[in-house]
């Protein structure tokens, strides 16, 4: 790293920053907007388009600060994006707004490349043309951080094998092939344009606030309702785990420290089979719930058909970030998957305005005007 650019870096981390996030009102979005108003004296503009998995209520006590700022805008209307950048003058962005779910991705592709690929090139043109508008200085410190998925890899064959920053792109799914192609064009914004963008590449988050739609708290829902928990073929697939509050600090660590044009991925050290998971969750809840009807929870597992092109083992190298910036998780998968059930337990208006969808009504109603 040259001189200047470490000065560079310096300065912008010594200042009292406002970085834009997209997504904010997601299962990882919240997770860094509370990051960042809980841990620092920055500033967050939450924009979100508030669809199906965007949630305000898990923003806690994190909307309330006066370093908050939300808009209800779609990433991929631009004029929106302008007035958004004008009024706000942001000193970063974080991009994580994007379509996430695999199964969905495979029933309608379409809102995928509209959202993924579709949204991040207007999203990209928004700020290329407001970072071109400042001044010399503020260029220099300013960074696009656009966050990313290992499922952009493909899968691993051997069992020792790891994704590393340098692994080639073999997507699977529509969804990974939309982040891939997202992934793409901010590297290409980056050389052709300049742009001072920063990739980060994570493995499968999990944690509070997440949408009852993944795995984890599929089951811990399920569950409790004494549902059937599915698996899909034998459960064999391998996934690294990443606590979602572990993944926050991270990522505000690269776009605050990291290097403009580098990659880093970002995994938990967790490798485990979709199996040992559900069976651990199953545990949890028959020692948390010992008065629930549905003890032995395992006994609930179903075993349904494999989706169509589904991978069977991610596992992240980590590496890089830990070398060059000095992150690790905090969480083992142990003391995670605890917080995480331990949370659907003790957070019960949060599950059932989710469930219920009532989040959604609340959210029409207090912001149909500002659509309007």
């Amino acid at each position: 790293m040259t001189d200047s650019v470490s000065d560079a870096l310096f300065q912008f981390k010594e200042i009292k920053l406002k970085i834009l996030v997209t997504g904010g009102a997601g299962f990882i979005g919240s997770a860094v907007v509370r990051h960042i108003i809980a841990n620092t004296k920055d500033s967050v503009v939450n924009l979100d388009k508030l669809t199906y998995a965007g949630n305000l209520e898990s923003l806690g006590e994190s909307a309330k600060n006066d370093r908050y700022a939300f808009e209800r805008v779609d990433i991929c209307d631009a004029a929106q994006l302008q007035r958004v950048f004008d009024e706000h003058r942001p000193d970063a962005v974080m991009h994580l707004a994007a379509e996430s779910h695999v199964d969905r991705s495979i029933s309608g592709p379409s809102d995928f490349i509209q959202t993924n690929i579709v949204g991040t090139y207007t999203l990209l043109e928004a700020v290329r043309q407001y970072w071109k508008s400042l001044d010399a200085p503020a260029q220099e410190n300013f960074r696009f951080h656009h966050i990313s998925t290992d499922e952009v890899y493909g899968d691993l064959e051997g069992p020792e094998d790891l994704f590393t920053e340098q692994t080639p792109y073999q997507p699977s799914s529509p969804y990974s092939a939309s982040k891939a192609s997202s992934d793409h064009l901010v590297r290409a914004w980056s050389r052709t344009y300049g742009l001072p963008a920063i990739v980060t590449n994570c493995s499968n988050n999990y944690g509070p606030c997440h949408f009852p739609e993944k795995l984890i708290p599929l089951v811990i829902l399920n569950a409790l309702e004494g549902k059937p928990l599915p698996i899909y073929g034998k459960g064999d697939q391998v996934r690294d785990w990443l606590y979602v509050e572990d993944h926050a600090r991270a990522l505000y660590k690269v776009v605050t420290e990291g290097e403009v044009g580098e990659t880093y991925n970002i995994g938990g050290h967790n490798e485990k089979k979709n199996l040992e998971v559900v069976h651990t969750v199953c545990a949890l809840l028959d020692e948390l719930c010992p008065e629930s009807p549905h003890r032995p929870h395992a006994k609930l597992i179903t075993y349904v058909q494999d989706r169509p092109g589904h991978d069977q083992r991610y596992a992240i190298d980590a590496g890089k970030i830990q070398r060059e910036l000095g992150w690790t998780p905090e969480e083992t998968f142990e003391s995670g998957i605890r917080k995480t059930v331990e949370w659907y337990l003790n957070n019960q208006p949060w599950v059932d305005h989710v469930k219920s969808g009532s989040y959604q009504q609340w959210i029409d109603q207090n912001y149909a005007e500002r659509q309007a």
